[in-house]
């Protein structure tokens, strides 16, 4: 089944374009223009992730990129003219998980795009297997104690899928940074270490476990397994 990608941008040109150009990367691409017509679209249908400009005529990205994340984990990437750091920091707390300022190469925009979807689903070929007790649906992005959902935050998760595609690997508290916020967010080592230590306490990836996060002194963590590849 392919991806399915919604455009949302008012330039006529510059939406056409985007939308022909992921649909020959083999995505299922749907475009709107107006903020209404994306909720109008996104309340009736799945999508993976949105594209999302910031300034449209009835509204704007951020309004729309909060509205969404109430309803959903799906992926965001933000267009933006304005490359403030301030504009680009009110995005992050919005929701978005990406920007891309104009004016853009279509081509760098489309590996942030595919960058994006590679942390959407793991490597492994499971989309659903049990770890330490827990039902893990990486398709889904939750997490069953039996019958009850754990909640995990979207950063807890994409942290958890980071490891998780680097299972028995040293991975350094900046790759996560990076896999996780993006370069050009500042998050200090201490807010990795609690959303890691928290990982640990709320799916007990402790000693004696078959998943177990191990401390790399001076590097970072690493998941590690006891289980059969």
């Amino acid at each position: 089944m392919k991806l399915k990608i919604l455009v949302v941008e008012d330039d006529d040109n510059l939406r056409e374009t985007l939308a022909d150009n992921l649909e020959l990367e083999g995505y299922q691409v749907e475009s709107c223009s107006l903020v209404q017509e994306a909720q109008s679209f996104l309340t009736k249908n799945h999508v993976d992730l949105a594209v999302l400009d910031i300034m449209l005529p009835d509204g704007n990205g951020n309004d729309l990129c909060r509205w969404i994340r109430k309803k959903s984990d799906m992926l965001i990437l933000m267009l933006t003219a304005r490359n403030l750091e301030k504009d680009v920091i009110a995005g992050f707390i919005s929701g978005t998980d990406d920007y891309v300022s104009k004016p853009y190469r279509a081509s760098e925009l489309i590996l942030r795009i595919k960058a994006l979807l590679r942390r959407k689903t793991p490597a492994h070929t499971n989309k659903q297997m049990l770890i330490n007790g827990f039902m893990v649906n990486w398709e889904l992005r939750e997490v069953f104690d039996n019958d009850i959902k754990v909640h995990l935050t979207k950063t807890a998760f994409d942290i958890f899928l980071y490891l998780f595609n680097h299972i028995n690997e040293a991975c350094s508290r900046e790759s996560i940074l990076d896999a996780v916020w993006g370069k050009d967010i500042y998050v200090d080592n201490r807010t990795i270490d609690n959303f890691v230590s928290n990982l640990k306490k709320q799916l007990k990836l402790t000693d004696n476990s078959d998943y177990q996060i191990k401390t790399i002194r001076g590097i970072g963590y690493s998941l590690t397994s006891r289980q059969p590849d």
